[in-house]
Formats: structure tokens, C-alpha cells, sequence
């Protein structure tokens, strides 16, 4: 099990980089990160320039928050179903960016417009089907988008992504609203050249050895 104190304030990090990034406005979004058979996320309604380590609820498997603690996320069914469906995944970030947003308003998912949306593991990054924030049936819903996906976008909601920790899943959401805002403007110049599947496929090949693969690399002396 990851030291709870040092994960407690990497998944606060996360949480105050939402606002710092530019991917959330007010106190809306949410950050999570597994710890033993629950999970540590943030409470709800807290501003993020006052969040800390101290604010953070841990709920049990049951879904149960330890005695004491803030009200959760109103979103905590959400992060609990994906731990559940996806037990490599250690960490959730959930925001309400605006590009990512705007096309999850339009039900639209982001196609193979650019091979960087093979980023979050497959041809496309899907939209979720509707449904009320907060519930176990949105939590199904997200479940599903991200069969095979590390992100996903929620429709008339906002945008979701998994990853091995906090500040790599604010990273991973941060580079899906890129590629939205890309892809909006690329839709107001005209037709879109979707990239083939034979393509993406050997693109999603090559991303599994992109880049530095070892979590911490150590600076030439």
C-alpha cells in the first residue's frame, strides 16, 4: 500500500492543478486515488485554493467515509465503479473543461482526427451516454466508455481519465482538452480527414514504448 500521506497530497496537488491548468471553473471537478481496498478523493463543495491533504475523504469498498470526515465528491460512486472495473487503474481525475466540455454537450466523441487521441488507448476517445451527476447509473455509463480507454468524455458533463497516479491523470485530462479544442477548431475550417484504423492501430502499438517509461528518470550528472 502507498504511503497514505504522501498520496493524500499528491491527489490534493492534482485537485489545485485543475484550477491552475485552466481545466475547471469554481469547485466543480474531482481527483481520486486508490488506497488499499477504498479510495482517498476530494470532499465536495471546498474550494481548491484552500484544499489539502487534511481535506480529502477515504471511503471503504463498502462506500462508506471514515468517521469524521468532509461530505465526499458528489461524484464518489463514479471513482468507486471504476476502481472496481478496472483494478490496474490508481488514480481518477474528473473535470468540466470547456472544450471537452462543449463536445460533450453536442454528444460528440473526438474521432482519429490526430493520432494523439491514441493517448488515451484506442481509435477514438468516446462520450459517454447521459445521465444525472452523482449517480451509480453515470458511473455505469463512464464504465463502459472506458472499455479499452483511459479517458473518456461525459455527455452534457465534462471530461474523465485514468492513469497509475493523480498528476499523471490531471496530465492525460489536460492533454484531452487539447485535442478538443483542436478538433473544434479543425471542424470550423472544414472536413475533418479522420486517420484509418490500420493506422491508429500502429500508432496505439508505438505510444506503449513512447517516451520515458520509468516513473522517475534520473538526471545526467
Amino acid at each position: 500500500m502507498p504511503d497514505e500521506r504522501l498520496l493524500r497530497e499528491e491527489v490534493a496537488a492534482a485537485a489545485r492543478g485543475l484550477r491552475a491548468r485552466g481545466l475547471t471553473a469554481g469547485k466543480s471537478g474531482n481527483v481520486s486515488a486508490r488506497l488499499g481496498d477504498g479510495f482517498l478523493v476530494t470532499p465536495s463543495g471546498v474550494a481548491y485554493d484552500v484544499l489539502s491533504a487534511d481535506h480529502l475523504v477515504r471511503i471503504d469498498a463498502a462506500g462508506t467515509p471514515a468517521p469524521g470526515s468532509l461530505v465526499p465528491s458528489s461524484e464518489w460512486q463514479l471513482h468507486r465503479e471504476l476502481y472496481r472495473a478496472r483494478p490496474e487503474i490508481q488514480a481518477i481525475v474528473h473535470a468540466h473543461p470547456r472544450h471537452s466540455t462543449a463536445l460533450a454537450c453536442a454528444r460528440r466523441e473526438i474521432p482519429a482526427f490526430h493520432y494523439m487521441v491514441a493517448i488515451a488507448g484506442g481509435r477514438s476517445i468516446r462520450c459517454a451516454p447521459y445521465a444525472t451527476f452523482g449517480s451509480l447509473e453515470l458511473a455505469k455509463n463512464a464504465v463502459e466508455a472506458l472499455r479499452d480507454r483511459t479517458a473518456c468524455l461525459l455527455a452534457n458533463h465534462g471530461s474523465l481519465a485514468l492513469a497509475q497516479r493523480p498528476l499523471k491523470a490531471l496530465d492525460l485530462i489536460e492533454e484531452i482538452e487539447w485535442l478538443a479544442a483542436q478538433y473544434i477548431a479543425a471542424l470550423q475550417v472544414g472536413p475533418v480527414t479522420i486517420l484509418w484504423d490500420a493506422e491508429m492501430d500502429k500508432v496505439i502499438e508505438r505510444f506503449k514504448t513512447y517516451g520515458q517509461q520509468r516513473e522517475k528518470v534520473e538526471r545526467p550528472a
